[in-house]
């Protein structure tokens, strides 16, 4: 039989692969993970794509970059038949909820909370000077969530240029100037409110840049939507800035905290149909060994039978009818096997399966060892 890895030892090689990834010692990240296993492990899969785990209940987002983490697998061969049926059934959870119930309505992503907070802020958006550094997708649902509120006057800057282009372009009905990341002090300045929005994985924006592009008397309204952050903690202290962050984003989801309580519990009624599709059909490969077995010493009784019949035949015979009688042996087959494998799949109650599976290994004489040597 070949040799599987231990539990302990799958925990332990993904653990190291985070750390070796990250440049974070395993030490100090262990600190920060955490394990969830067999049942809980799905059911944390499928809130994840239902935004159930999401910083703002609903996020819509998340069920993208679970289906892009399903494509990874499958391209890199990183996903089995299991794997492969969780993820699709956490892909389909997902989109039940966003299409069976509300949560996908309202602040239902940190850009949109940005913007819903920032509305809390100024009473009118549509006057209010905007620059997003960013021209990521982050930036384009900010943009997005902007205009709907009513705002024009919207600035891109970005390292690359024809990336703010690509995001420009999808808003036609808005003049949307780009600027360089060299120009980024520059349109900061002449703003009234800034998101940033960057990949960067260290801060861009500190106190000592405010400082030398905004005036004493001007003020600035700054909102930090980056994981790292883009902006600096040192600006929290700048009497003319007020800095936001993720973590204020918090209050704007507070505001709604009971209707979108109700909105989960609707969605968790979704999702637990799902969990039990799946766990049906994880039980349910129990049944996979003794079925492969079985199916494969009726072919091999199937296969010699046939080979004596054609012998008695004759060649002549033999050759001209060979195809018609090897369907109809198969067929007799499959329709002899069909029924049982059908029932024995669909037994719920797990006792009784595994009762059936032994009653089948027995009267058969299966080797069911011989499935994984």
């Amino acid at each position: 039989m070949p040799s599987f890895p231990t539990l302990e030892q799958g925990i332990g090689e993904i653990s190291q692969f985070l750390s070796d990834n990250s440049q974070v010692p395993l030490q100090q990240l262990r600190r920060y993970l955490f394990v969830l296993l067999h049942e809980d492990a799905v059911r944390h899969l499928m809130r994840v794509a239902a935004g159930l785990e999401s910083l703002v209940l609903g996020e819509g987002q998340i069920l993208a970059q679970v289906k892009n983490a399903h494509k990874l697998g499958q391209k890199y061969s990183g996903i089995d038949r299991l794997l492969d049926r969780l993820f699709k059934q956490a892909l389909t959870a997902g989109k039940r909820v966003r299409s069976e119930t509300n949560i996908g309505t309202g602040a239902v992503s940190i850009s949109s909370a940005a913007v819903e907070l920032a509305c809390l802020k100024v009473s009118n958006l549509s006057s209010c000077r905007i620059a997003i550094v960013g021209a990521g997708k982050m930036s384009r649902l900010l943009v997005q969530h902007l205009v709907a509120k009513k705002a024009t006057r919207i600035g891109i800057v970005n390292r690359s240029h024809q990336r703010a282009v690509e995001l420009v372009e999808k808003f036609p009905e808005v003049e949307i100037p780009i600027y360089g990341l060299a120009d980024m002090l520059e349109a900061i300045a002449a703003a009234d409110i800034v998101f940033t929005s960057t990949g960067a994985t260290e801060p861009i924006l500190n106190r000592g840049k405010l400082e030398t592009c905004l005036s004493c008397e001007q003020r600035l309204m700054l909102f930090d939507i980056s994981v790292p952050r883009n902006v600096h903690s040192d600006v929290e202290g700048m009497a003319n800035v007020e800095a936001y962050n993720v973590d204020h984003l918090k209050a704007v989801v507070a505001q709604n905290h009971e209707s979108r309580r109700r909105l989960a519990q609707e969605a968790e009624l979704v999702l637990e149909e799902e969990i039990t599709a799946f766990a049906l059909w994880w039980r349910s490969l129990d049944a996979v060994p003794t079925i492969s077995c079985l199916r494969s010493k009726v072919e091999t009784i199937r296969e010699q039978e046939l080979e004596k019949a054609l012998s008695r035949l004759g060649v002549e015979f033999a050759e001209k009818h060979q195809e018609i009688i090897e369907a109809l042996t198969r067929g007799i087959v499959n329709k002899i096997l069909h029924e049982p494998m059908v029932q024995l799949r669909a037994q719920q109650d797990i006792e009784a399966r595994k009762r059936c599976l032994q009653s089948l290994q027995m009267l058969f004489n299966l080797d069911i060892s011989e499935q994984y040597s």
